[in-house]
């Protein structure tokens, strides 16, 4: 499309071109861009936050796509904002990231309402609600949408992605994937075709490590390990991590001594031990009381536990249970 059809788009043809692209949030968890960008009722857009923390170890893709595609990106962010209504934009980006940092702040520079902030380095603030709460000091209520606060999240690849489609009219059919580990022979960040078998993605890095103990998809905080990599990459695939045996091994798992590490350690202000406890026990009615909807899944507190109790797993298996009942419960 030349500059002029571009112009001439309503904010719905934007909408209707990211619906057709098949565009979702590639931060991870791929939530359908047009469904954020159409907010329900009461709530009102008032300023798009573009994720660009990539705060996940080992993951680099976002940061890679910043200094490759900057000015592409704030092409899409300005896309974004008219399909969301909004006339401010606010990238957040760690400041551990100051080639990413200098790359969109150049690339923004006349371009009225885009503004990049340096955020001070902390996970988990790539999480939504962490991000609104770093950029604009509001916080998401509990059971409340981000938008809630007046702010549409986006990441920084999906705003590239964005930028391609309106452009080029090109669908999202491929992205940026990090592949890494401390032994792996080619580390790099590869743009993968979606649907790429992984085994086929790991043999351009160099094939699998001998002493691999653990093949992740995502980061280690909160990506999940596979039982095979005969399989395709999908689009919430940013990172496939292969961890040594020495550093895969989980601690003997011990009682809980009560020392509240897990409480401190919660971005959420959540009990992960007691509700590890609920889920263990099937406790679901309890669990949901508890607010196990609030997690982010972050792994913060199993990682901290000095007990090396698997937290994060039953927190998963009771939130998936209690998600499930309250999906029933709305359909009656």
């Amino acid at each position: 499309r030349s500059d002029s059809q571009i112009d001439a788009l309503t904010p719905e043809e934007i909408v209707a071109i990211i619906d057709r692209a098949g565009i979702v949030g590639l931060g991870g968890a791929t939530f359908p861009t047009k469904v954020k960008l159409a907010p329900p009722p009461g709530c009102h857009a008032e300023v798009l936050v573009i994720n660009g923390v990539e705060c996940e170890p080992y993951l680099t893709n976002d940061h890679a796509l910043m200094l490759a595609h900057s000015r592409e990106i704030v092409s899409g962010i300005k896309l974004l904002m008219r399909a969301a209504g909004v006339n401010r934009a606010i990238v957040g980006i760690e400041n551990n990231k100051p080639d990413a940092i200098a790359a969109m702040r150049d690339a923004a520079r006349d371009v009225d309402g885009v503004e990049v902030a340096a955020l001070k380095v902390k996970y988990p603030q790539g999480g939504e609600k962490q991000l609104i709460e770093a950029l604009l000091g509001k916080e998401v209520p509990s059971g409340a949408l981000p938008v809630s606060t007046g702010a549409i999240v986006q990441n920084v690849a999906t705003a590239y992605s964005v930028y391609e489609a309106v452009c080029y009219d090109k669908p999202l059919i491929d992205r940026i994937v990090t592949v890494t580990g401390p032994s792996v022979t080619h580390p790099g960040n590869y743009l993968v075709p979606i649907g790429m078998n992984i085994m086929s993605l790991i043999q351009v890095a160099g094939g699998v490590p001998a002493d691999t103990g653990k093949i992740i998809l995502g980061g280690p905080m909160m990506g999940r390990a596979v039982v095979t990599i005969d399989t395709p990459t999908v689009k919430g695939v940013s990172g496939v991590l292969m961890l040594p045996e020495s550093q895969s091994r989980r601690g003997r798992v011990e009682p809980c001594i009560r020392c509240a590490s897990c409480v401190s350690a919660c971005p959420m202000g959540l009990e992960p031990y007691l509700m590890s406890t609920l889920s263990r026990l099937g406790r679901w009615d309890e669990l949901e009381h508890n607010k196990v909807m609030n997690c982010i899944e972050c792994g913060c507190c199993s990682y901290i536990c000095p007990a090396s109790r698997p937290l994060l797993d039953y927190i998963r298996l009771g939130k998936s249970k209690v998600g499930n009942l309250i999906r029933l419960r709305n359909k009656k």
